[in-house]
């Protein structure tokens, strides 16, 4: 009796053990999810900000050599509206030039070679002076009539955009809201979720699902509500789920929560359809009364409903 006693005994502690090491091993894969997730989400979130700053640079440089352009092109309209009436007096300056030196050429020649009998000459070159109007002089505009163009640059620019890019951006290591709990339904899941930050103030939410074997989720729900019955859920399939919100006054939402998988193992409930009197919509889960005179029972396709559930009439 003593040796059945150890026996047993040591068989307690075998069992004991097993589960011991079982309890391990599911908190040793307890906490590789857990590091995976931060890693997984560290890694996101430097590609997030990578991208964004990326596109925001990108954005900036544009915008300033747009602006550059456009400051460029307002100086070469100056330049050019300025320099346009300088040039015509300098045509007429240098036009007035050439006259000049023609008639001091003219008036030298009839001076040094006059003689008592080509006093013509000499009349007809005075007569030319005369018409030419050597007194007459274009009016060249001083210097501080013309343009003198200059950049106007406020520093002060720099200040502020340093400032915006220096509180541009904050990291969340915990989102402020959490999926709760995940009910199966007949066809549906209903997705709970809380606020975990007591210092947000939620103003709207927004669920998304998608299939696990999906790329993208989808938006499903928007409003103030803090649960939400998703439909149409194919029966014994996971699907994730994943909610985020929008605090007071504010128009960004916040960082999503950690998405939770759940499937329904209920199939939805279908009207049998071929009975007179009913017609079905396209996934056979309403029946409507038509113009038939024939009235009938209408029966279910299955026993989908149990205690708990509800099924509406009106």
């Amino acid at each position: 009796m003593e040796t059945e006693a150890l026996l047993l005994e040591a068989r307690e502690s075998v069992e004991a053990a097993r589960t011991y090491r079982r309890e391990l091993q599911q908190r040793l894969k307890g906490l590789q999810l857990a590091r995976q997730q931060i890693k997984e989400s560290a890694a996101l979130t430097r590609d997030v900000l990578e991208q964004h700053f990326n596109d925001l640079k990108g954005t900036l440089r544009k915008l300033l050599d747009e602006r550059l352009v456009s400051l460029l092109q307002e100086v070469d309209g100056i330049e050019e509206e300025s320099i346009k009436p300088l040039d015509e007096c300098r045509k007429l300056i240098e036009q007035g030039v050439g006259t000049a030196d023609e008639l001091l050429r003219e008036g030298e020649t009839v001076i040094h070679g006059v003689t008592g009998e080509e006093s013509d000459k000499l009349c007809s070159f005075t007569k030319k002076a005369l018409h030419i109007q050597l007194d007459s002089l274009p009016e060249v505009p001083s210097l501080v009539d013309v343009p003198c163009l200059s950049a106007q640059l406020d520093d002060s620019l720099l200040t502020v955009v340093r400032n915006q890019i220096f509180n541009h951006g904050t990291i969340a290591s915990r989102p402020p809201i959490q999926i709760e709990e995940l009910i199966e339904k007949p066809g549906g899941i209903i997705v709970k979720w809380c606020k975990v930050d007591e210092d947000f103030v939620p103003q709207d939410y927004r669920l998304q699902y998608r299939k696990s074997t999906a790329g993208h989720f989808e938006d499903v729900y928007v409003g103030s509500d803090t649960e939400f019955i998703v439909l149409h859920i194919d029966p014994n399939v996971d699907y994730q789920f994943r909610v985020c919100a929008r605090g007071d006054g504010r128009q960004e939402w916040s960082p999503w929560s950690v998405s939770q998988t759940g499937r329904s193992t209920l199939v939805p409930h279908e009207w049998t359809p071929g009975f007179e009197g009913y017609s079905l919509s396209s996934r056979r889960n309403i029946a409507l009364r038509n113009d038939s005179q024939v009235g009938g029972v209408l029966y279910s396709r299955a026993p989908t409903y149990y205690c708990g559930q509800t099924l509406t009439f009106r």
